[in-house]
């Protein structure tokens, strides 16, 4: 299990926010700066703001980053 997977498993969950936008959906994490994701149904959004998180997670890891807590 790399780092990433381990941050993922062992934190909270971060509150998603869902706009509905031209026909469609965004996704977003606030308190992950530029975390966003779009799908055609909210549903879709949901299931890839998961890729997204898991991406920008990886991404802070490898430049050593500080990864945000988040907020309840």
């Amino acid at each position: 299990m790399n780092n990433s997977e381990q941050y993922l498993q062992n934190n909270a969950q971060y509150q998603i926010v869902l706009t509905p936008e031209y026909g469609a959906w965004t996704a977003t994490i606030p308190d992950l700066p530029g975390c966003i994701a779009a799908g055609e149904t909210p549903e879709e959004a949901l299931e890839l703001i998961q890729d997204a998180k898991a991406s920008w997670i990886s991404a802070s890891i490898m430049r050593n980053l500080p990864i945000p807590e988040p907020h309840t």
